[in-house]
């Protein structure tokens, strides 16, 4: 189930606000003692967060939830960039479980979002890897205030009585943001200059709901260690295809620059 962005936060009795956790959706199937975990786009990640799996197998019977994996800062706050690290164990990581889907083999999306809390904080076991999802009622605007002093990325809004949808996004789950983040499409890349190797800068995308055309959202050439930049090269590499440059034809002061438009063939 996923959340649709809203401009502004509201305080409402009928819903509850938590924590806007910056990381990587997670949901957990444990059947007995085998657990597997599933990214949000149904991609087997249990091999690669197996460091979960001791903690998760301590919860007790059969059970579907829903959760997200954090790399927590020094200040305790979640920064999807710290995940980066989750592997060599440099990061602090949490799970932190905020529905659950199935229990002991019943279906309970259709079950009221504070009673299948209830349901899920029973299961939860005492480990230092998870964490269950606290929510406050009412107070969505205090909520949001207390987030953006201390620099979190949000908060999720849920209607109290909403059931669960799963692959959807409704109006039944909101989000505040409390950060300048976007979240773009890596469509190239350009070449490394002076010490760099790798790549230079990648270059941005993101869809344009109208019109459903990919729209240029920039560079950026900051914020990778070596690492990164040898990962993310490696995995851009197979999918690199050969593009047609442009080239310049010459200055034109007949046009005003508003008057330029995009034009197709």
């Amino acid at each position: 189930m996923l959340a649709t962005l809203v401009n502004e936060a509201f305080d409402d009795k009928g819903w509850v606000y938590e924590t806007k956790w910056d990381g990587f959706r997670l949901i957990t199937e444990k059947r007995g003692h085998a657990v597997r975990l599933w990214s949000r786009n149904g991609i087997d990640v249990t091999t690669r967060y197996a460091v979960l799996l001791p903690a998760l197998q301590k919860i007790d019977g059969s059970c579907v939830i829903d959760g997200e994996l954090c790399a927590l800062d020094a200040h305790g706050r979640s920064r999807f960039q710290l995940l980066q690290n989750a592997l060599n164990k440099k990061a602090k990581l949490i799970y932190v479980v905020f529905d659950a889907l199935f229990v002991g083999g019943k279906d309970i999306r259709e079950k009221p979002l504070l009673e299948r809390k209830k349901i899920m904080k029973t299961l939860m076991p005492r480990d230092p890897l998870l964490r269950y999802s606290e929510h406050v009622a009412e107070f969505g605007r205090r909520e949001f205030a207390k987030a953006r002093r201390a620099h979190e990325e949000g908060v999720i809004a849920k209607l109290a009585a909403g059931l669960y949808y799963s692959g959807k996004r409704t109006r039944e789950w909101l989000k505040f943001k409390a950060v300048h983040e976007q979240e773009v499409v890596i469509v190239g890349y350009t070449e490394p200059r002076r010490y760099r190797k790798y790549f230079g800068s990648l270059v941005l995308a993101v869809r344009d709901q109208a019109t459903k055309r990919w729209v240029y959202a920039g560079h950026v050439g900051t914020g990778f260690d070596q690492a990164a930049l040898r990962s993310l090269y490696g995995t851009m590499q197979p999918l690199r295809t050969e593009m047609r440059h442009p080239a310049f034809l010459g200055l034109r002061s007949d046009k005003k620059a508003f008057d330029v438009i995009r034009e197709q063939p």
